[in-house]
């Protein structure tokens, strides 16, 4: 079959999906907050090209998740989970049973054992019904939006191997972009993106990143005043707070540290700091905090989590967030990125 005939096929069937929501006949929606409190802005359309490389059965399939999930006004960051999760279960596959190679009685695409409750064979082998059980599942977990994405999966699976589903991350954001029409809409109360991450502290850069006068800037600055919430901008592992002045650091002791007061431009450093070390080796730095984050080393966070709060420690002439993005663990300035189009690229800011 063509492309062109694959995805009026594909269109169809989700366009029969649909009809049976309460926006029947129209594509657009506004996708509602389910299990999380938000809202996503977007339509759902049909690719010009099977995504992500996928072969016509599993672009069918994946059409599918993505269609159940809109009729059942589950935010966008559920679309991305399910469609990743079917990526591990299953390469998108809708499995029967496989004989010897089969794990216990499990089936379908996202491998649900009747077991275990998820339904009779026949109701686990309908792709639309296998996508709205796990789905429903999802809903159930507290604040699943903000998890990482394995977290969220493994919460839904009890799998053997609860890391696993973080590799297909990247794959399931592209898979779903393409039925968005190459962007993820941004979900609202709470904002966070489809891809998992949210502004660290409202407001816009102002000081760039390596920027001619500053070329050793690593990062940006939001103005925010001083005690602004600084949160987590994706789920992760906190991997370092430190107070940092003129090239020393000092890890909390409790007692009082030289970045409890007000720092001055020249005085040189992070004054008290946190990193969050992200799926795929990303790392966040928020610096300048006014006193100790409330995090500690070895933590696991959440997106939009309060991880400190806005201050003037170190090399700072007054309160703000000096953010960086790191694409690669330990945090250099080797692999240091510009943070706006990084976070652009994850559906955060404009």
């Amino acid at each position: 079959m063509g492309r062109v005939a694959l995805w009026v096929a594909v269109g169809a069937a989700v366009a029969l999906l649909l009809l049976t929501s309460a926006t029947a006949g129209v594509v657009s929606s506004v996708f509602g907050g389910g299990g999380g409190g938000g809202s996503c802005a977007g339509a759902v359309t049909v690719p010009e090209a099977v995504p992500a490389g996928l072969s016509a059965e599993q672009a069918h399939n994946a059409s599918v998740i993505v269609a159940v999930g809109e009729r059942m006004r589950v935010p966008v960051r559920g679309w991305v989970i399910a469609v990743a999760t079917a990526l591990q279960e299953s390469s998108l596959i809708n499995h029967g049973h496989l004989g010897p190679d089969n794990d216990h009685d499990s089936l379908g695409l996202f491998q649900q054992r009747p077991s275990q409750g998820w339904g009779t064979p026949e109701q686990i082998m309908n792709p639309e019904y296998a996508a709205a059980t796990f789905y429903e599942r999802l809903l159930a977990v507290p604040e699943w939006e903000r998890l990482p994405l394995t977290d969220a999966a493994q919460a839904v699976q009890r799998s053997a191997y609860p890391d696993a589903y973080a590799r297909h991350e990247a794959q399931a954001t592209e898979i779903v972009a393409a039925y968005t029409g190459g962007t993820l809409p941004v979900c609202d109360g709470p904002p966070i993106s489809a891809s998992g991450w949210t502004s660290p502290v409202p407001g816009t850069a102002g000081s760039g990143f390596r920027t001619a006068d500053r070329p050793d800037h690593d990062g940006v600055d939001i103005a925010a005043p001083k005690d602004t919430t600084i949160r987590a901008a994706s789920g992760g592992i906190v991997a370092r707070v430190l107070c940092n002045i003129d090239g020393d650091s000092w890890e909390p002791t409790g007692d009082p540290m030289p970045c409890d007061s007000d720092g001055h431009p020249g005085l040189g450093g992070c004054g008290w700091y946190a990193e969050i070390r992200h799926a795929d080796d990303i790392v966040s730095r928020y610096c300048h905090m006014v006193r100790q984050p409330t995090v500690t080393v070895g933590q696991t966070v959440i997106a939009g989590q309060p991880i400190g709060r806005v201050g003037s420690s170190g090399n700072s002439s007054g309160p703000h967030l000096h953010f960086e993005i790191h694409e690669g663990h330990p945090a250099t300035s080797g692999n240091a990125v510009d943070p706006v189009p990084f976070m652009r690229s994850k559906g955060v800011g404009p």
